[in-house]
């Protein structure tokens, strides 16, 4: 990775693409240092150490909520828009025709009621934050003003960072939401590791128990890193045809089929569904359903788990069958004489391709939900151990997130130096 950074430092268009990039990361870090008046830090950072709701939200904004900042929703409302949104293409039929063939002007579409949704859901997660900040003591005012400035500088942040999200992704070098949850995650493991290191060296914390966690952590990287490079490679043989005096075809190449083709995604959308319902339920606090979900649906119970094995297992499917379509592929490689070996052209080679693309799916959505739920077993059966649950699913996150983005640098080096048939 840092020798595919180096080469791209090199080229000039890509060296300005990484430092705009760089440059929005640190406008995005500043922002979470800025406190929003009226409230208690001291009394948020409480919180936000005891995990659950508050723990969650933090790990996606590097500290911003810790500190109460200006960024303390982070990229949240957007992540549960986007959510809402691709259900309801499934869902709504001309939703889903404005998406696939609606062109570039159907795609804006879609992006610009994605981000009306985000300022609704940001309004309603700062009115959700409020409610819960007054359960925790944490206002220092009560007044209705106080409670303005909190909705609107939380709601103008949460669209602020999709903004700079945005203009990463489009004139930057990655995913620019992935990216802003990879700094998020960075700010916050680093200074638990150094935590970790100094609790060692003054002797509170046992010396083989950070070594288990540090192995823990490597042998976490180098699962993720294989599978996420993992691929089955489906033969394909064109025949040869004869154009005039030349003849074309005749060579074989393979079809790449990604173990885990939809990345961290699916861990990302399944955290942000689970805690959907939790924020709603506290803007009723006193209700019985309120109750029984910050009883029952927060990091570190039974229920919990299931539900979240069992949403990485759906956004998994979903995304796979977004990204590859076996239908499309076995009508582009009769249209050009391309067969796979042994397989009949047509209906038979599209079966051929879901079987093989179901396999692979399954096997990569149980490999993400056990690298997503082992940590939070753990924190159940050894009766807490929530910033562990919280630091492993961070470092999952992290490092799929590495990989794409390397890929991402790897494919715009290879545009550059192409030099096509005119050479």
């Amino acid at each position: 990775m840092f020798k595919t950074i180096a080469n791209a430092w090199r080229i000039p268009e890509l060296r300005k693409k990484i430092l705009y990039t760089l440059m929005i990361l640190l406008i995005f870090r500043i922002g979470t240092f800025i406190c929003i008046p009226g409230v208690d830090i001291n009394a948020v950072k409480s919180a936000v150490e005891g995990g659950g709701f508050f723990g969650f939200i933090d790990l996606f904004t590097g500290g911003g909520l810790k500190n109460f900042s200006f960024f303390a929703l982070g990229i949240s409302p957007y992540i549960t828009a986007s959510i809402v949104m691709q259900l309801l293409q499934v869902a709504i039929k001309p939703l889903e025709k404005l998406m696939k063939e609606g062109g570039e002007e159907g795609r804006k579409k879609v992006a610009t009621i994605t981000r009306y949704a985000t300022v609704g859901l940001s309004i309603v997660q700062a009115i959700g934050m409020i409610i819960m900040l007054q359960s925790k003591n944490a206002l220092l005012d009560n007044s209705m003003l106080t409670y303005a400035v909190i909705i609107i500088t939380l709601t103008a942040g949460g669209m602020l960072t999709m903004w700079l999200g945005e203009r990463i992704t489009e004139k930057g070098v990655g995913s620019g939401i992935s990216l802003i949850i990879f700094v998020g995650i960075v700010a916050r493991l680093i200074p638990s590791a150094i935590e970790l290191i100094q609790s060692v060296i003054e002797g509170q914390t046992n010396f083989w128990v950070a070594i288990i966690i540090f192995l823990f952590a490597l042998a976490l990287i180098a699962v993720v890193v294989f599978v996420d490079l993992g691929q089955r490679r489906v033969p394909v043989q064109y025949a040869k045809r004869v154009v005039g005096r030349k003849m074309y075809g005749g060579q074989s190449t393979h079809i790449p089929i990604r173990v885990n083709a939809s990345g961290v995604l699916p861990i990302i959308f399944a955290m942000v569904l689970l805690q959907f319902p939790v924020m709603i339920a506290n803007l009723f606090p006193k209700s019985d359903a309120s109750l029984w979900m910050s009883q029952n649906l927060i990091s570190g119970t039974w229920l919990h788990l299931a539900l979240y094995a069992v949403l990485i297992f759906g956004f998994t499917y979903f995304y796979a069958a977004v990204q590859f379509n076996p239908i499309d592929v076995a009508k582009n490689l009769q249209q050009y004489g391309g067969f796979v070996p042994g397989i009949r052209p047509g209906k038979p080679t599209s079966d051929y391709l879901q079987k093989i693309n179901s396999r692979i799916t399954f096997f990569g959505a149980v490999f993400l939900a056990l690298i997503a739920a082992i940590p939070i077993l753990f924190a159940i059966v050894s009766g807490g151990a929530q910033q562990l649950a919280f630091s492993a699913t961070g470092l999952l996150i992290m490092v799929s997130v590495a990989l794409e983005t390397n890929k991402q640098l790897e494919a715009q080096m290879l545009m550059r130096h192409y030099k096509g048939f005119l050479k």
